[in-house]
């Protein structure tokens, strides 16, 4: 199996997200892909913005026309990602996609290094870190691409899923 890399793919101003959802729509659907394309990304940032006076902070797209994907680059892969709607291309010389240097990711915030867990699904953590610390919480689902863990909190009296980083929580004995 090969080592899942960084790939920058071309799409048609403005459908960054659609193509997001198409690909993660595929994944979905085929059950071999899931361990191939581990995520994908548009990456934003936060830019304020002075309308009518006032300060307003907004999400802009970091790259527009630009969707980032971590995956193993393999004739499946390259195949579906490829022929995604939307899509017009890897960025590479040709039909041959180059993946991201450690330098280029770096400004982007991806973590490449891997967090070692000792939770599985099931397991009761505490967040010890973020906004939700000091919660309690079963894990119900856990990302490795994005290296998060995703716990049930309780909210306004009922259950709501919760996306926290694995940096952010221990296992409780």
């Amino acid at each position: 199996m090969a080592e899942a890399k960084w790939y920058v793919v071309h799409t048609y101003s403005g459908y960054e997200n659609k193509v997001k959802a198409n690909i993660e729509k595929t994944i979905e659907n085929n059950k071999h892909l899931a361990e191939q394309i581990l995520e994908v990304r548009v990456p934003m940032q936060d830019v304020v913005e002075l309308k009518n006076g006032a300060r307003k902070t907004v999400q802009k797209k970091m790259f527009p026309g630009y969707v980032l994907l971590n995956m193993e680059m393999n004739d499946d892969t390259w195949y579906v990602v490829r022929n995604t709607r939307g899509v017009t291309g890897f960025v590479g010389p040709g039909s041959k996609p180059v993946p991201l240097t450690e330098a280029e990711m770096k400004p982007l915030g991806i973590k490449t290094e891997n967090v070692t867990i000792d939770f599985v699904e099931g397991d009761s953590i505490a967040v010890v870190a973020g906004v939700w610390k000091d919660t309690v919480g079963v894990v119900q689902k856990l990302d490795f691409g994005k290296q998060t863990a995703t716990i049930n909190v309780e909210l306004f009296g009922r259950e709501t899923p919760v996306e926290i980083s694995f940096a952010e929580v221990r296992k409780l004995q």
